[in-house]
């Protein structure tokens, strides 16, 4: 086992360097047929069902978009958009059932990106990439404050699901707080010719439902968002135990403007990102190409993967904390993908606001490379994992800490599992007045963890990994990353927003057909319960009430929380009255 993990991580060492062939479209379309499959990027949705549509139209222009809404409200048909990179887990973007779903990829809408110097403001149309954006905004000798970590987004895509950075500064690491004007499509009276444009801002009141609209209230069009004067950022990785965490976390939010904190819980780890802007004129060209979002060769990927499935058939907790010692090393010592020019030579690493705050080098390539990829490529069985983001109050989130470290210290190497991806990744946004953002300052949690290959195969100690989500989202009331999670963190979760009410009431006035809503995203906006059928608590569709949810063939049986009594799990047992 130690020399597999050697292996792989000299290969991804090397891999690094390289580029790779470009994740594959999201929308696939054969000939001869008369529909449309869309995926998202990791080429499989929750529930492991297709999302289809009639057809999918590509729009370059304002005055496109505005022809198709009218057509569809004319026509009576059913839209959904999606952007080039459909990176939004859960199905918001899926059209309805039936015949008269048409997806609108703004693939092609891309080409305006305007920039007002004088008034620190960029406009940009809805399909224009992250890093096109930030690259134009960089070269005018300005900067955008916020941004996700992943580049993979469209600036539409982005503000639509609330992606966000890490900051409780200024107006703080959401993307949509930064949102100046927004120009949606949405339909219209016959006498207005089925279609308009709503050009919103803080004057009018559709404004705070838009900056985070979940694709169902129009489509966006064109966002305008605020800039500031160009400056350099100085990032240091400081890696601690974590006996303090939760006493620190508060105060490392205050005294850092973009800084995070990554929680190895099973290392007792914590690493402190220092995280602050500095003057253009301090030296420094560097670069955060973070490791997660690198290139890796394809035998890598694969080789990762096929080690965790072997380790997962045997059940061999210390095999995979191993591959989580080995990771984690090697992560401090390359500094997690920060580089000072072309590697990394040491701390601080200082550079362009618009090369650290945001990254994605494995989606830039040729695609005559074929031997390179995004890890999680769904062509090559690479990486294959859930993803859980909950928002926290940040009054509520140091009990939340205290009951992790509890459930960890009943037997630390249960959470080598999380260990091997990124740990749980600690960030801070703000108080925002959208209808779906958060009203209070918040922290985010953010962990990746193995997903069998079946839907019916459970997982090494899946129920400590379900104990730590029910935490979350029912015992702290923790809201859900839009974009994010599994359907079991949806549950109620309109109860979890003071302006839930003024966001439906908004989509009433702005689309009062409901064109832009489908049974996916309405059971996803309005917190339904899902469907009840054996095994549906093994993959998060439900959370388990009988046996039969989990997988009592294999050993898996429901059974109460270890240190969250009420939550309810699916664990492995050799009897289920133990």
């Amino acid at each position: 086992m130690a020399n597999t993990i050697v292996v792989l991580l000299f290969l991804i060492l090397w891999a690094s360097t390289t580029t790779a062939f470009p994740p594959p479209p999201p929308i696939q379309c054969t000939a001869g047929t008369t529909g449309c499959t869309l995926q998202n990027s990791y080429g499989i949705w929750g529930d492991r069902k297709d999302c289809l549509a009639s057809n999918v139209i590509y729009p370059t222009t304002q005055q496109q978009l505005l022809s198709i809404v009218a057509n569809a409200a004319k026509n009576k048909l059913k839209l959904k958009v999606v952007s080039k990179f459909s990176h939004t887990i859960p199905k918001f973007a899926c059209p309805a059932a039936g015949n008269s779903s048409v997806l609108i990829s703004t693939e092609n809408y891309n080409s305006a990106i305007d920039i007002d110097v004088a008034g620190l403001t960029v406009t940009a149309d809805a399909g224009v990439s992250l890093r096109d954006l930030i690259n134009k905004v960089e070269d005018a000798g300005l900067s955008l404050v916020a941004a996700p970590y992943w580049e993979g987004v469209s600036i539409g895509g982005l503000i639509s699901t609330g992606a966000h950075g890490s900051s409780w500064w200024g107006k703080g690491g959401a993307v949509h707080d930064h949102v100046v004007k927004i120009d949606v499509v949405v339909p219209a009276k016959e006498n207005e010719g089925f279609a308009k444009i709503l050009r919103l801002d803080a004057k009018n009141q559709l404004f705070n439902a838009a900056k985070v609209s979940l694709g169902t209230l129009g489509i966006i069009s064109k966002v305008t968002l605020s800039l500031e004067k160009g400056f350099k950022r100085s990032i240091t990785f400081n890696f601690t135990d974590d006996s303090v965490l939760e006493d620190a976390f508060m105060s490392h939010a205050k005294a850092h403007e973009f800084g995070d904190i990554t929680w190895y819980p099973s290392k007792q780890t914590a690493v402190y990102r220092y995280d602050d802007r500095v003057p253009l004129t301090t030296k420094g060209d560097g670069t955060n190409d973070f490791l997660g979002f690198q290139s890796n060769l394809i035998v890598v990927s694969k080789s990762t993967r096929a080690t965790e499935k072997k380790l997962e058939k045997s059940k061999n907790v210390k095999g995979k904390c191993a591959m989580a010692s080995s990771f984690i090393t090697y992560k401090k010592l390359i500094a997690n993908g920060l580089k000072n020019n072309l590697i990394f030579t040491g701390y601080p690493v200082i550079g362009r606001q618009g090369k650290m705050q945001t990254s994605g080098s494995c989606l830039y390539s040729s695609s005559r490379d074929i031997v390179n990829s995004c890890a999680w490529d769904p062509r090559i069985d690479g990486l294959f994992f859930y993803e859980t983001t909950a928002i926290f109050p940040a009054g509520k989130f140091r009990d939340f800490i205290l009951d992790v470290k509890k459930l960890r210290d009943l037997n630390p190497d249960n959470f080598c599992g999380v260990d091997i991806y990124n740990g749980l990744l600690i960030r801070f946004i703000k108080a925002s007045t959208a209808y779906l953002g958060q009203s209070t300052d918040s922290v985010v949690v953010d962990f990746n963890y193995y997903r069998a290959d079946s839907a019916t195969t459970p997982r090494l100690n899946q129920d400590v990994m379900e104990e730590v989500e029910q935490m979350a989202f029912l015992k702290y009331g923790a809201r859900p990353h839009w974009a994010k999670n599994r359907k079991v963190a949806f549950l109620k979760v309109e109860k979890k927003y003071e302006g839930f009410n003024g966001f439906v009431a908004a989509k009433m006035k702005m689309d009062p057909q409901n064109m832009f809503s489908s049974e996916w995203s309405d059971e996803l906006l309005f917190g339904k319960k899902g469907e009840d059928f054996n095994g549906c608590g093994l993959e998060g569709e439900c959370v388990c009430s009988e046996h039969r949810h989990c997988s009592p063939t294999n050993g898996y049986f429901c059974q109460s929380g270890l240190v969250y009594k009420e939550a309810r799990v699916c664990r492995y047992s050799s009897s289920s009255l133990t």
